[in-house]
């Protein structure tokens, strides 16, 4: 079961004709090429429009997600010549021609859920006294356990390491906000890893490893995307109202709105996608990444009303503790759904099926009611802060029957064990995990003992020694000081440092060697790139200052309420020279509100907007009632800080424009470009009761979005 993949490099320069080249049946290797093979056919384009691929008789045209494209053709007649035409009005390059193998319908099909913020101990199967989890019991019950898995402490840093196979820290996601989430351009991804293999990709929910071109999900290997924006639905760069309940999503790139909870909605995207792909031969990759159970805690009525007034011992359950449950009971009926689907399609036993989260529980009042006797939650360098569930199932991969590994594993081994397993080729990058697909199956023989590092920086520049845990079978060397037994002491309460030099001194050199490895690497830069064909025009948002303070929705509401000043800057990456358009708002466009208005939170009084950029500086006064302000500037290519602001005469306090949308002038007509409609966006609906399920007989919800964790 090998795939048989050559990739050839053709760059076509075409005008509006179809550019042409004939490829040999044995692509000059002498591999001939076997009939009833599919072909996958990806490259770029310098304009986004329809691309038309011949190839052998057969014809597909697509859109490119922002120049990149995708096509895959049904069969390839044994023989050849064959003549392959791509038809487009711009400079086309050919990056890559795969062609599949017949049995490559065999391959396991990858389902990856991951959700935000539930921890190790809320399952059923984990001994919580509260939460009903049946379905995720089933899967527990019946998958490969790994009962030592780590992740780091916070959401953006787990999921670059689960991609990548490599530290957070050296790919330049150590933060969620300030542009720290943004995963650097080297890296490869599973979703790229398994794309080249002939796997299909989607993802339905979370992305958080940059939101701008060319850090998006589909700049990563996802054929198709149903995202929200940012670390959290509701967040900054996220539409203007979402609250997890009718929202409007990510799609492919384009704004869509949608009926229903947020992990229904990408649940059923999901089912959808599957079902696309079980009408062609190839395997699919599918990860279901949830927001839930993050904060804000709002959860279907049907999810949470058994909660309402609930009491455990003694104590009255909080409404956000309820709809924490709720939000998580209803992750396990969509689970529950999502493997009964594939059990009916008969796509279970042959599919990888892992369940997991990204760190560890939040909220005090459940965290106090079950911890499993771990120490610490999200954001800690101790176990509660890091050790999650991870579950495994692949029937016809001999992973089922529920066994345990004990054996102390990390996120960075994730990649690594999915590219043995499905009998991948590795790309060319190092990395920090390690195959533990013989542990899955329940050999140790020859297994080796390792440190493994996580950490929790959340700082725009690292620093040493700050908020990290060294992991190894049975021990854990918490910051500098402390040592801890956890295969005699879990919990983390008795410190052995003094008790036992030799296991500490290890320890802390294995944290020394690897901050010099990583460590090497901070200078590089991740920047959004604005003026690229693949994005244009660009919206940068306070999530991404490189200052603290404004990283969601509910600070842009009350500007002065917070400590911090609601000004700041922004780096970016001019990508050609030439003439570009800046238009700035307080409110987002698709909100379309005059940047002086309260709408739903606080007026502002600004008579000024001026803008600092390459040496440049521009100013102009904004009229009344204005939505926005636009100034045009000639930029050269390269690394660009953004200043801008408005002022008042009266001596109001400064706001920066909390959006800036930024256009590479094409030659064409831009003219309204900076609007909502010109910016092709549907309008935006602040919640009356921001988080109530609509369906409920009465919904009712607090009137503005509250804080996020």
């Amino acid at each position: 079961m090998n795939l048989l993949a050559r990739l050839l490099a053709l760059c076509l320069f075409g005008s509006s004709l179809a550019a042409e080249v004939w490829l040999d049946a044995s692509f000059h290797d002498g591999m001939m090429l076997p009939g009833g093979s599919p072909v996958h056919i990806h490259g770029t384009c310098d304009v986004t429009s329809e691309i038309t691929v011949e190839l052998a008789g057969h014809t597909k045209s697509t859109l490119p997600a922002k120049g990149k494209w995708c096509v895959q053709l049904p069969a390839l007649a044994a023989g050849g010549p064959h003549k392959l035409t791509v038809t487009n009005g711009n400079t086309i390059t050919i990056t890559g021609i795969q062609v599949i193998d017949t049995d490559q319908a065999d391959r396991p099909n990858v389902v990856l859920v991951i959700t935000d913020d539930q921890g190790y101990p809320n399952l059923g199967a984990a001994g919580h006294p509260i939460l009903r989890t049946p379905h995720l019991d089933r899967l527990h019950a019946n998958s490969v356990r790994l009962n030592d898995y780590h992740v780091d402490p916070t959401c953006a840093p787990t999921r670059a390491s689960l991609m990548t196979g490599r530290y957070s820290n050296r790919t330049g996601v150590w933060h969620t906000v300030l542009g720290r989430h943004q995963m650097r351009r080297r890296e490869v991804t599973m979703a790229e890893v398994l794309r080249d293999a002939g796997y299909r990709t989607g993802l339905f929910g979370k992305w958080h490893l940059g939101d701008l071109y060319p850090f998006r999900a589909q700049d990563r290997g996802f054929e198709k995307t149903v995202t929200h924006a940012a670390g959290g639905i509701g967040q900054g760069p996220d539409y203007w109202g979402n609250d997890y309940f009718d929202d409007t999503y990510q799609v492919d790139g384009r704004w869509q709105p949608f009926t229903g909870f947020c992990t229904d909605v990408f649940f059923r995207e999901a089912m959808h996608f599957i079902d696309e792909c079980t009408a062609g031969d190839r395997p699919f990759f599918v990860m279901v990444s949830t927001n839930a159970p993050h904060g804000p805690f709002y959860a279907p009525e049907r999810s949470y009303a058994r909660f309402r007034g609930y009491k455990h011992a003694g104590e009255e359950m909080t409404e956000a503790t309820g709809r924490y449950y709720g939000m998580i009971e209803n992750i396990d009926e969509n689970v529950g759904q999502l493997a009964d689907f594939l059990r009916d399609q008969g796509l279970f036993d042959n599919t990888i099926f892992i369940f997991t989260s990204d760190n560890g529980p939040v909220l005090g009042q459940a965290i106090g009611w079950f911890n499993d006797n771990l120490r610490g939650h999200k954001g800690s360098n101790y176990d509660g802060g890091h050790q999650v569930p991870f579950l495994i199932s692949w029937p016809d991969g001999d992973l089922a029957g529920g066994h345990d590994v004990d054996h102390t594993t990390a996120h960075i081994d994730i990649l690594p064990t999915l590219i043995e397993l499905c009998e991948l080729a590795a790309p060319a990058v190092k990395m920090d995990g390690t195959s533990i697909a013989a542990l899955l199956r329940g050999d140790d023989s020859n297994w080796q003992p390792r440190h493994l590092v996580v950490e929790s920086q959340r700082v725009y520049d690292p620093v040493k020694y700050r908020k990290y845990a060294v992991l190894t079978d049975g021990w854990r060397l918490v910051d500098q000081t402390e040592l801890y037994h956890v295969a005699q002491d879990r919990g983390q309460q008795h410190n052995v440092a003094d008790t036992h030099p030799e296991q500490f001194a290890a320890m802390s050199a294995a944290y020394e060697a690897w901050w010099a490895d990583v460590s090497q690497d901070h200078h590089i830069s991740s920047l959004p790139i604005v003026g690229a064909n693949q994005a244009n025009p660009v919206v940068l948002n306070s999530h991404d200052w490189t200052t603290e303070g404004f990283w969601n929705q509910s600070h842009i509401l009350r500007p002065f309420a917070r400590r911090f000043k609601p000004t700041g800057k922004w780096v970016m990456e001019v990508a050609e020279p030439g003439w570009y358009q800046v238009s700035l708002r307080r409110w987002p466009a698709e909100a379309d509100q005059p940047i002086n208005a309260a709408y739903v939170g606080d007026a502002i009084s600004v008579d000024r907007a001026t803008l600092r950029i390459q040496g440049h500086e521009q100013s102009q006064p904004i009229p009344t009632n204005a939505h926005e302000v636009t100034f045009r500037v000639e930029l050269r290519a390269g690394k660009t800080e953004v200043d801008a602001v408005f002022t008042s005469r009266n001596g109001a306090a400064p706001v920066s424009p909390f959006y800036a949308y930024i256009l590479r002038e094409t030659g064409r007509d831009h003219s309204g470009w900076q609007t909502r409609r010109g910016l092709g966006l549907p309008p935006a609906q602040w919640p009356a009761h921001h988080g109530a399920d609509p369906t409920a007989p009465q919904a009712a919800g607090p009137s503005t979005a509250p804080e996020f964790l």
